[in-house]
C-alpha cells in the first residue's frame, strides 16, 4: 500500500514538473463589434474552454465589417464570422472561402417599420420609401417579399441609409428599412419608446438561411486539426450558455462595461434561441435551396453543388 502511494505521488510530482502543452493559435475575426451574437465565441474565451480544447484564440474586431471574408481568402487570418448569403455570393465571384461552422443557425434580417406607423403589412409599402444599408442581397431579399404581395421593388423608393436603420425609420426619413437584425433594431426602438413591428424574411418567401457562419479559406482546411477543436469548444460554450444563463451573460460583461446595458441585455435574452446547437453540423439541402434563391435573384451564376463551399470538419 505505502509502495502505492509512493508511486502516486512521484507521478504527481513528475506530472507537476512538466511543462505546460503549447497552445495553438488561432485568428478569428469578427463580423462586427462584439455584441450578443457573439455570445458563445466570447463565453468559450472566458471560461477556458477553448484552452481546454489546447488552442489559444484571439478574436477581433474588423475596422470594417466587409473585410473578415476577404482576410481570411487572403491567408492573414485562419477564421472569420460570415453570413451565409455574403458567403455564397463571395464563392460565386471566386474568393477561396469555406463555411465550416454555423454561429447563428436562423435568420436577423428582417423588413422593420413603426409599429404605430401606417404601414401594417407588406403590402402597405407600395409608394414608401424604404431604407437599406447594403445593396444587393438586401435588396434581392426585400423583392422576394414584394413580390409575394404582388409589388415589386419598382413600387418602393429606395433610399441608402448607411447603417443608421433605426435613427432614420425614427426620424421619419424612410416609412420602413430593410437588413435590421430583429435582435437588435427592434430592442433599440422599444428603448426608446418607439416601438417597431417586423417582417420576417422567412414567413415572407425567403428560404431560411444561417445568418451567422464560421468560414475559412478553401485551400487550408485540409488537415487543420485546430477548426474541429474551435467548434467543439463553441458547441460546449452554446451549451453553457443555454444551461446557466446568468453565469454565462456575466462572462459575456467580464471587463465589457459598454455591454452591460439595456439593449445588450434584450438582445442577449433574444439571440439564445438562435444559436446553433451543433455548429459543425451542415444542411446540404437548405445551403442548395437557398443558391437556388440566389440564382433566380441574379446575384450568383451557378447553383454549385455545396460541398465547394461548405463543408463538415473531422
Amino acid at each position: 500500500m505505502k509502495r502505492t502511494f509512493a508511486a502516486a505521488a512521484l507521478a504527481a510530482g513528475l506530472l507537476t514538473a512538466l511543462p505546460a502543452a503549447a497552445q495553438d493559435k488561432l485568428t478569428v475575426l469578427l463580423d462586427w463589434f462584439v455584441n450578443p451574437d457573439h455570445a458563445p465565441l466570447v463565453v468559450a474565451q472566458e471560461k477556458g474552454f477553448f484552452k481546454d480544447a489546447g488552442l489559444d484564440v484571439t478574436l477581433t474586431a474588423p475596422a470594417d465589417p466587409n473585410d473578415p471574408p476577404k482576410l481570411v481568402a487572403a491567408g492573414q487570418a485562419d477564421l472569420a464570422i460570415s453570413y451565409q448569403p455574403q458567403l455564397q455570393i463571395q464563392v460565386g465571384e471566386g474568393l477561396p472561402l469555406v463555411r465550416v461552422g454555423t454561429l447563428v443557425s436562423t435568420p436577423l434580417n428582417s423588413v422593420v417599420v413603426l409599429r404605430d406607423g401606417p404601414v401594417k403589412t407588406i403590402k402597405d409599402l407600395k409608394g414608401r420609401k424604404v431604407g437599406f444599408s447594403v445593396g444587393g442581397f438586401e435588396d434581392a431579399l426585400l423583392g422576394a417579399m414584394l413580390e409575394k404581395h404582388g409589388l415589386t421593388l419598382k413600387d418602393v423608393e429606395l433610399v441608402n441609409v448607411n447603417f443608421s436603420l433605426s435613427p432614420a425609420l425614427l426620424a421619419g426619413q424612410v416609412d420602413a428599412v430593410v437588413g435590421a437584425f430583429r435582435n437588435f433594431e427592434l430592442n433599440q426602438m422599444d428603448i426608446e419608446r418607439h416601438p417597431g413591428r417586423a417582417f420576417f424574411p422567412e414567413e415572407e418567401g425567403v428560404p431560411a438561411y444561417d445568418e451567422l457562419v464560421i468560414v475559412a479559406n478553401k485551400d487550408k482546411v485540409a488537415g487543420d486539426g485546430r477548426i474541429k477543436r474551435f467548434l467543439d469548444a463553441v458547441e460546449r460554450a452554446t451549451f453553457y450558455i443555454l444551461n446557466h444563463p446568468e453565469e454565462a451573460q456575466a462572462a459575456f460583461i467580464k471587463d465589457r462595461p459598454e455591454l452591460n446595458d439595456d439593449l445588450n441585455r434584450r438582445a442577449w435574452a433574444d439571440t439564445l434561441p438562435r444559436f446553433s446547437h451543433s455548429p459543425a453540423a451542415l444542411d446540404a439541402t437548405r445551403y442548395t435551396r437557398f443558391a437556388e434563391f440566389l440564382k433566380a435573384r441574379g446575384l450568383i451564376k451557378a447553383v454549385e453543388p455545396v460541398e465547394r463551399y461548405a463543408v463538415v470538419v473531422k
